[in-house]
């Protein structure tokens, strides 16, 4: 990088101007919120110092300039790029190469057309943080980003007049409203090529959930922090919370291996002589005396896996999915887009087994440890009932000095946990648990899903968060089939009443568990205000993700089946769009075209009238002379109407030839243009 002292006028080696800069900085730090989720941490960091160091490079003329460095940043970026993602193919690898690529073009820039290049790649990163997330938070950055990105454009090209600040906001504000009715009509109008507005290109990673074919101790404990929504769930025809704890059912597993479970490898389509089908697609009724149905509505955040989720025991199975062998729904399709669908459940799974089931219920490995075993055969010697053993099991739990915790450590069998240190989160009660029923007869299983949420009074609605994964466990008792047993509440009773986030809450206040946050930080989240605004920013963000990401080829079939233009083929669609849009525009550039028409035919119908005027008074107006001439001349022939003269002559000016003439400018023209002469003719 290097200096110019001097610098000739005629080239275009010029610094930006400051405004316009401030501008494009500001647009591209809107840009930023998706970079920091997805992309490699020093890229958004990188792409911050260079904008910052523009600003200190700007007024004293230091630029990057010399072509050797400029290739030898460029060959560093590559080579960065592919050491932080093993390659440069992929969106995330080809969007750290855009921003590192703008962030070597921002320390170059100096003249328009580098600016202009720079306005163009900033809204390249406004599509591609598209490509990384497509949350609320997000499009709401990069809408400001966008506009910014015009601000600093027109701010630019209008140059660095006194109070030029806000006339490029107000000159921005104008052309997006300009453009919204065709956004709104190519929005809902136009075909989709592919299933929605919400598009992913690249993969998901595992870590963004807490579902998997396993279960390992110390798994869920991981996602204990996580604020990452799972799904967002309604109850249609209903005003209330429903009552009790709700326990999301996931995914069952059936494999043990004394703390480690994992489900089938391929999730079975349940039995239909099992399944209750009260959708009337072809399953054999089973009668639940008593059962209570439950509707839910639930908006699925994506997760590339199939996992779905429902109140225990989902009966009515949604398009696109299936009731799996273990009560759970599983979807057809990777889930790689926001699902909304809506799903019954039942409070009774009813009391079917099959023998392949129960055999399968039964297993457990032969590393079971004596002490283990001796355990559970004593609880059948206590009492042979399998409800007396479950009572037992329960009871071992909440007294023998078990904890709950969020950071229990790893274990190396399943007596370390029974006997000796006795500290665990969820998933290490449910799976002992299950083994332990297991090894004294019982069928057993593990459930994986979700427990609780936080209720949205606003929106009426519960949010579910990773942080609320939860694991608890079912045996299958003769009287009642298979039954929930969380023995997670035997050690920690509140959790099953309320969501993670409150349970750790709680517990921090009674002093069980150390405090995660400043206490007057937790004071704040906790208070009225905050919460409310939480309220308010969830329910624009669940409208943002129901109304317009999940607006996908179906959503738009059935509106243009409601509009009566379904049936006519899609190129019929297409034509017909594009002839509206261009109506449109027609319309548009005609209203245009009469208004300025209509204001500059007044403004010259007075400024002739004017001139009558004058010529009646001794001062006619030569044709070819312009009105500052005609002005300096009737002012010279007309000494007591010098002022008015002049003053006309300064408005008609402005009237007729400025872009934006003040407001109310017209009514003062014509009223002056009428009140002259008046005195003379007096």
């Amino acid at each position: 990088m290097s200096t110019s002292n001097t610098r000739s006028p005629t080239k275009t080696d010029t610094s930006i101007p400051r405004r316009p800069l401030l501008w494009m900085a500001a647009a591209l730090v809107f840009t930023l919120p998706p970079f920091f989720d997805s992309l490699a941490i020093w890229i958004p960091w990188l792409f911050l110092l260079s904008l910052a160091l523009k600003f200190w490079m700007e007024p004293r003329g230091y630029r990057l300039r010399s072509v050797v460095l400029k290739l030898l940043f460029v060959a560093a970026a590559f080579t960065t790029v592919f050491i932080s993602y093993g390659s440069v193919r992929g969106v995330e690898a080809a969007i750290s190469l855009l921003v590192v690529l703008m962030s070597l073009k921002i320390f170059e820039a100096h003249t328009a057309r580098e600016f202009r290049v720079m306005v163009l790649i900033g809204w390249m990163l406004c599509l591609c943080g598209f490509f990384l997330s497509q949350d609320f938070t997000t499009a709401l950055c990069l809408l400001i980003a966008f506009a910014l990105l015009v601000v600093a454009l027109i701010q630019f090209h209008r140059g660095a007049s006194p109070g030029a600040v806000w006339p490029p906001v107000g000159t921005t504000c104008k052309l997006l409203l300009q453009a919204s009715p065709l956004v709104v009509l190519f929005f809902f109008l136009f075909p989709r090529i592919n299933a929605g507005l919400q598009f992913e290109l690249r993969p998901f990673r595992a870590a963004n959930t807490g579902f998997s074919d396993r279960l390992s101790p110390g798994r869920i404990a991981a996602l204990a922090n996580s604020a990452e929504i799972a799904f967002r769930a309604e109850f249609p025809g209903s005003s209330t919370r429903p009552s009790g704890p709700m326990y999301w059912r996931g995914i069952v597993m059936w494999h043990c291996n004394g703390m480690e479970w994992r489900a089938p490898y391929a999730p079975r389509p349940k039995s239909p002589s099992t399944t209750r089908d009260i959708a009337g697609t072809g399953g054999l009724p089973v009668q639940f005396p008593n059962a209570k149905e439950i509707q839910q509505r639930i908006t699925l955040a994506p997760h590339g896996a199939r996992w779905m989720f429902a109140l225990d025991h989902p009966i009515k199975t949604p398009p696109a999915a299936m009731l799996a062998r273990g009560d759970y729904l599983c979807s057809v399709l990777p889930i790689r887009k926001s699902r909304q669908y809506e799903v019954v459940s039942s409070d009774s799974s009813g009391n079917e087994i099959t023998a392949e089931e129960r055999a399968e219920a039964l297993e457990v490995p032969a590393s079971i440890s004596p002490a283990v075993r001796d355990l559970a055969h004593s609880w059948m010697v206590q009492n042979p009932e399998p409800r007396g053993i479950v009572n037992s099991a329960l009871q071992f739990f909440r007294t023998q000095g078990f904890s709950y915790s969020l950071t229990p450590g790893e274990y190396n069998d399943l007596e370390e946990f029974l006997f000796r240190r006795r500290v665990g989160f969820c998933e290490h009660y449910a799976t002992s648990f299950a083994t332990l029923m297991r090894l004294a007869g019982i069928p057993a299983r593990v459930v994986v899903g979700y427990l609780g949420g936080e209720y949205n009074d606003l929106g009426h609605f519960f949010l579910v968060r990773q942080a609320d994964t939860h694991a608890w466990c079912e045996v299958w008792l003769p009287e009642k089939g298979w039954t929930r047993v969380d023995p997670t509440a035997a050690v920690a009773p509140g959790r099953a009443s309320l969501d993670f986030t409150s349970f750790l809450e709680t517990r921090t206040a009674s002093g069980q568990m150390g405090a995660r946050q400043n206490a007057l930080i937790a004071q704040l989240l906790r208070s009225g205000v905050f919460t409310n605004v939480r309220f308010i920013w969830q329910t624009l963000s669940y409208e943002w993700d129901t109304r317009l990401v999940a607006f996908d080829a179906d959503v738009q079939d059935v509106l243009l089946t409601s509009m009566g233009i379904a049936s006519r083929g899609t190129i019929f669609l297409v034509v017909q769009i594009l002839l509206v849009a261009l109506a449109v525009l027609a319309i548009y550039f005609a209203w245009m075209q009469l208004r300025t028409r209509s204001r500059v035919d007044r403004v010259k119908a007075l400024y002739e009238y004017f001139c009558r005027k004058t010529a009646r008074l001794g001062v006619r107006r030569d044709p070819c002379e312009g009105p500052l001439d005609f002005a300096r001349r009737a002012a010279q022939s007309l000494p007591n109407e010098s002022n008015r003269i002049r003053q006309i002559a300064d408005r008609y000016i402005l009237l007729r030839y400025a872009p934006e003439p003040a407001p109310g400018m017209l009514d003062k023209f014509a009223k002056e243009v009428n009140a002259f002469g008046a005195r003379t003719r007096h």
